[in-house]
């Protein structure tokens, strides 16, 4: 049996890849935001849009650093988890 933690360190496991799939409901969430963004980008010109494209930029920027921030709290409450579970009750 594979250990995790020697997975996880010799680079054997990526998070991000763990649940890659796009469930149906954030398959349509993310067809019609491509949708909304496309209709946008076409009817725009000039300085509106490059605005309303640097604009998209920064959103995925601040989406990405989100959910890293997400992931990193999840992990943490659930270690949290653990360690009270199964560390800080034998301790006495």
């Amino acid at each position: 049996m594979s250990n995790i933690i020697e997975d996880f360190y010799y680079g054997n496991l990526e998070p991000q890849e763990v649940n890659s799939e796009l469930t149906p409901k954030l398959k349509k969430k993310l067809s019609n935001l491509a949708e909304k963004e496309e209709q946008l980008a076409t009817r725009l010109t000039g300085e509106a849009k490059e605005m309303f494209l640097s604009y998209v930029n920064a959103y995925v920027e601040f989406s990405t650093t989100s959910n890293a921030d997400s992931f990193i709290s999840g992990f943490r409450l659930g270690a949290s988890f653990i360690y009270d579970t199964f560390v800080k009750n034998m301790k006495g």
